[in-house]
């Protein structure tokens, strides 16, 4: 793909995503004719670009949407759910033409423009008799403007003379704001004959203008962003985790060498020395802080593909469905935002299929007909927390024990908690549908969830209540290539915990309590087991006389042998193989060598149990 097709393709992609979460707020808001302009400006602007490469059924798609929403926006047609339909299915098309030709398809490869869609936005364009009066065009208040299409400069329109039509094309090369917009339509209509002098009058104006030294004050704004290709910013952020770590070895051997004594020339220099590397990893810092800023995306680029896809499965189900989003200006690494939409999808379509009733159910259970499901996200301490919930029958756990153990998923002794039996949703192979249908029930959309948190070294939590609701809750970090840690050791190795799990260090007395066979310290009042992760690792623990308390949902503490401190580490994935509860390496202020546990291995309560699939 040549440059300039690939900037089309990704500025096109922006605007695709706009228009539908702009058609869908136009089918609540018929009257809205702000949205009603926008969707018409998005599909002339992909039309203007797709003509210029030459790609023709994108361009017909467009011209017809396009056609469509000026019938809409001038009252022509009202904004029927056919009309909403027709456009979103055009929508589509060039979304997806536009993701073909970014997975590498030829432009001349495309599909042609389906004759059914053609059909679908020539009817709703066609309306005729008493539906095509202007029923939402009523609600825009009698002085609002009507805004006019502003034609791209090479497809310039001609005049009945022949001659270019001059002040579309100012227009088309004017910034939005700096000219009045044009007349209404209705006042055109009423003085086409009498204005016939003046437009020529004006025309005559826009060529002197066009020629004159007036137009530099309507220079086109100065860019305020580039777009950088991700493996250039990935290089840049790996060569600036390095220098830190790098800036502070050098630290580390700096504050032994200051152990010595200095004389004579020595001392100055030392002096200046320290200074220099204090301000080279201040620097390294703020470098790699700054890099890490460029990644940081918000997570609403992700949510606003949901409110169709909630839409045409509701629809599909034959429910009543609402989603509310809230958070959507959460800022998370842009791996994790281009990595989550599988599982949002498949959380979002299990809780439409298992979680929500049909209105008739909800009415039997004294619920309003119309279900809700909400999306939200926020950030916690130096975690990402996203929540999906959904107002419907919930989870039975004695259910999901029954029938994991069906199917041999568990034996009898297992998931003997609620919050233990709502995790079996996560095993491969688990589902409580009978039937599989196109929606869900083959076993797999769960795990995939749990399976692409966890990679991002994250963590994922269900709290459900029968008769009520379902809440999924994820929890991510913020920077997937600094985490901050709580530095430990056992049995001489060194080993960092991710701090969202840390709540605080206890000291450990030399005989504990026992229950059940387990080892249990009060902690605040309340009896805690106590787990020594040498022994669930592999290690050989020597003397654990430091307890970890571990905030999860059945808080825990940690034996080690020893704590050494707190740092930010620059956590390498591991990716040749797996072990379990460990989720990357990195390298301390020192030069060791350090294994990273895994947030949700910490979470789980440091389970080594192998799962049993079907």
């Amino acid at each position: 793909m040549d440059d300039m097709l690939k900037e089309f393709v990704v500025e096109a992609l922006d605007l695709a995503t706009n228009v539908e979460e702009h058609l869908l707020s136009l089918e609540r808001n018929p009257g809205d004719m702000n949205t009603l302009n926008a969707v018409f400006r998005s599909f002339h602007t992909i039309k203007g670009g797709a003509g210029f490469m030459n790609l023709s059924a994108m361009v017909s798609a467009c011209h017809l949407t396009e056609n469509l929403f000026d019938a809409l926006r001038t009252g022509q047609v009202p904004v029927t759910p056919e009309a909403i339909e027709a456009a979103l299915e055009a929508s589509g098309f060039v979304a997806d033409q536009l993701t073909a030709l970014n997975n590498g398809t030829e432009p001349d490869k495309l599909s042609t423009m389906p004759k059914s869609l053609e059909k679908m936005l020539t009817d709703a364009i066609e309306m005729k008799g008493v539906s095509k009066k202007p029923a939402a065009a009523k609600a825009r208040p009698a002085d609002t403007p009507k805004p006019v299409e502003k034609a791209a400069p090479p497809a310039a329109k001609k005049e009945n003379d022949g001659e270019l039509d001059w002040e579309a094309y100012f227009r088309a090369v004017t910034p939005p704001g700096t000219l009045p917009e044009a007349e209404s339509e209705a006042a055109e209509e009423e003085e086409v004959h009498a204005a016939a002098p003046t437009q020529r009058e004006e025309t005559e104006a826009v060529k002197s203008s066009l020629s004159g030294a007036e137009i530099k004050q309507n220079a086109p704004a100065k860019e305020e962003s580039i777009r950088i290709d991700a493996v250039k910013l990935n290089v840049l952020l790996e060569v600036a985790g390095e220098s830190v770590q790098a800036a502070n070895q050098a630290a580390v051997l700096l504050e032994k060498l200051s152990q010595f004594k200095f004389d004579g020339q020595a001392a100055p220099l030392m002096s200046a020395l320290t200074e220099t590397l204090t301000r080279a990893s201040r620097y390294s810092t703020e470098l790699q802080r700054a890099t890490l800023a460029t990644r940081m995306q918000p997570v609403g680029r992700l949510f606003q593909k949901f409110p169709r896809l909630i839409r045409e499965l509701a629809r599909d189900l034959g429910k009543e469905v609402d989603l509310n989003i809230a958070g959507a200006e959460t800022e998370v690494d842009r791996v994790v935002v281009d990595s989550l939409y599988d599982p949002l999808v498949h959380m979002l379509r299990n809780a439409l299929d298992h979680g929500i009733e049909t209105a008739e159910e909800r009415i039997n259970a004294n619920k309003a007909p119309r279900a809700t499901i909400s999306l939200k996200a926020w950030q916690e301490a130096s975690s990402v927390m996203i929540e999906v919930t959904d107002d419907g029958k919930g989870m039975d756990a004695q259910r999901l024990r029954d029938k994991a153990i069906s199917k041999g998923l568990i034996n009898a002794h297992d998931a003997r908690t609620d919050d233990e039996a709502f995790q079996l949703v996560f095993l491969p192979g688990f589902s409580t549908k009978e039937v599989a249908s196109s929606v869900s029930g083959r076993g797999v959309g769960m795990d995939v969830v749990k399976t692409a948190v966890e990679r991002h070294r994250g963590a994922i939590r269900i709290a459900s209540q029968l008769g009520t609701g379902t809440t999924f809750l994820i929890r991510l970090p913020i920077e997937l290539s600094i985490v901050p840690t709580m530095l430990v050791r056992t049995d001489g190795a060194s080993l960092a915990l991710p701090m969202a799990t840390v709540q605080r260090v206890v000291e450990l007395p030399e005989t504990f309590e026992s229950v059940g066979g387990q080892p249990v310290l009060r902690d605040l009042g309340r009896p805690l087991p106590v787990k020594s992760l040498g022994k669930i690792l592999g290690y050989t623990p020597a003397s654990e006389r430091v307890g970890i308390v571990i905030a999860a949902p059945s808080p825990y503490i940690l034996s080690v042998d020893a704590v050494d401190g707190t740092a930010d580490l620059v956590i390498k994935p591991l990716t040749c193989i797996s072990t379990p509860g460990i989720t990357g390496t990195a390298r301390s202020a020192e030069g060791e060598l350090v294994l990273v546990i895994s947030l949700s291995f910490l979470i789980d309560g440091c389970k080594t149990r192998e799962r049993i699939t079907a």
